[in-house]
């Protein structure tokens, strides 16, 4: 395999994980806008261990997943008493005060980064990859996603149901907090190298949208995201000089024709992005979609029943 599409793959996986442990959250009802912190303080602990302590690759990035986790159920006891536009400035708050820290701390190499040892290829962040969205499916398939999706729809219902609302919702913003970390992990050994200004508020809205306009409905959405998101800016960076020429060519327009910038892939990107909020605001794929796909029987009795009555 290439350099370029191992790398891509590489970008891939690490963007499913890291949209997975937004996912969590998101489907308890929590716009989670601390991404980047927790994908950063996952990142600098693999680093961390590497660097400084040479431990193995398993450890690092296995305690990656377990201090981000540790960091997330603590600190999701505080933020998640807000709501609403609140909580999303609360974890904003969280990303911004992790980045403060990292930079002003020597032993992590303050704004300088730090370098890390060990590497890995595609193979680990496309099996970590596979293996974060199976737990998410079994997850979201057992009672606790049964009680997270309602918790989703109507948390005073589901309270007067008897549902710990307060437990569940610590419960999936601490292990959705761990597969952010996890994503730091695998990111640090795949690039070699961590510095804070990487971990961004860009990066935090960024895998917001994957979930959100991928579909939080159901775990097929941040997978899709993903790969929408990751993928399109590189068929951009391909395709766009072809679509130059096709489009001189039927204008009629002869001689030198320049390409188009590198910026204009974003702008196309973003114009995408409100497209979809607009036309697509429950995402791309949604509960009714899957049960069309995977009962299309039981959807043609439902509809015939309700045109019956």
């Amino acid at each position: 395999m290439s350099g370029y599409w191992a790398g891509l793959l590489t970008l891939l996986a690490i963007n499913v994980v890291f949209a997975y442990g937004i996912y969590l959250a998101v489907a308890a009802g929590q716009l989670n806008l601390g991404g980047a912190g927790f994908q950063a303080v996952g990142a600098y602990a693999a680093a961390w261990l590497a660097f400084e302590m040479e431990m193995p690759l398993a450890v690092t990035i296995a305690a990656s997943a377990v201090v981000t986790g540790v960091v997330g159920y603590l600190f999701a006891f505080p933020i998640l008493r807000l709501k609403g536009v609140y909580l999303v400035l609360g974890t904003y708050a969280f990303a911004e005060v992790v980045a403060g820290v990292i930079l002003n701390s020597d032993s992590l190499g303050g704004a300088m980064g730090m370098p890390v040892p060990t590497f890995i290829d595609w193979q680990v962040p496309v099996i970590a990859a596979a293996a974060t969205a199976l737990l998410c499916f079994y997850l979201m398939s057992t009672r606790f996603g049964l009680v997270v999706r309602a918790v989703h729809d109507d948390d005073l219902v589901a309270d007067l149901m008897g549902v710990n609302v307060p437990r569940i919702r610590v419960i999936a913003f601490g292990i959705g907090a761990a597969l952010a970390g996890l994503s730091g992990g695998l990111y640090a050994h795949a690039y070699s190298f961590v510095e804070i200004q990487n971990f961004n508020a860009a990066l935090s809205i960024y895998v917001l949208l994957y979930v959100l306009l991928g579909g939080a409905q159901t775990p097929w959405g941040p997978f899709a995201g993903a790969a929408f998101f990751t993928l399109l800016p590189e068929l951009l960076r391909a395709g766009l000089p072809a679509l130059t020429e096709m489009l001189s060519a039927l204008l009629g327009k002869t001689g030198v024709i320049s390409t188009p910038d590198e910026s204009w892939r974003f702008v196309i990107l973003g114009v995408v992005t409100v497209l979809m909020m607009v036309f697509r605001p429950e995402g791309l794929i949604t509960r009714a979609a899957i049960e069309r796909l995977t009962h299309p029987r039981r959807r043609a009795k439902d509809t015939a029943v309700e045109v019956t009555e």
